[in-house]
């Protein structure tokens, strides 16, 4: 078959035996020639409304996936990019959440030695003030024990003598009772 398409490519005349095989093949000139037309056409329509259209579709496609895999090399990228950014807010969310923390840790002992500081010095203030109550009694009490020493001297000094004591009598006595007392 093919030493015969060889044969019609050299125009040249076929020999007897050559025709012979050909006829015996069924191979005609015209039905040759028929043939290769038919085949000719059918590859073209076939190209032009079949392979076309499915390697235009075939492109398409190949473009489409590989806009689909950039895509996706992009969203990758730009995942990692927001994965990298939420890591570090969140270890700034967790440095500021420590430092307020430590901050506040600060404030409640500062303000835990005030109030202790607060109260320390109410308690030295009422101690303070309990010693000077204390003190104003004590002065109190001393100065209502002299007048009734001085009182009970001055009766007992009448009632020994047996005789009533003058104010000046009674002045000397006390101021007696006093200087005494004071010793």
């Amino acid at each position: 078959m093919i030493q015969t398409l060889l044969l019609l490519a050299q125009a040249e005349a076929p020999s007897a035996e050559q025709v012979d095989i050909m006829t015996t093949l069924g191979v005609t000139k015209s039905g040759l020639f028929a043939q290769i037309f038919v085949f000719l056409l059918l590859g073209w329509l076939l190209k032009k409304y079949a392979f076309g259209p499915i390697q235009d579709i075939l492109e398409k496609r190949r473009i489409e996936i590989a806009e689909s895999l950039s895509n996706a090399e992009k969203i990758k990228k730009e995942l990692s990019e927001a994965e990298s950014i939420r890591k570090e807010l969140i270890k700034k969310a967790q440095d500021q959440a420590s430092l307020m923390i430590s901050e506040a840790q600060k404030r409640a002992a500062e303000q835990g030695e005030k109030k202790l500081q607060e109260a320390v010095a109410e308690a030295e203030s009422v101690i303070r003030k309990g010693r000077e109550s204390i003190a104003l009694d004590r002065v109190k009490m001393l100065a209502e024990l002299r007048q009734e020493v001085i009182a009970l001297v001055v009766d007992t000094t009448a009632k020994v003598t047996g005789k009533v004591l003058s104010i000046e009598d009674q002045k000397r006595l006390k101021e007696e009772a006093v200087k005494q007392l004071a010793a």
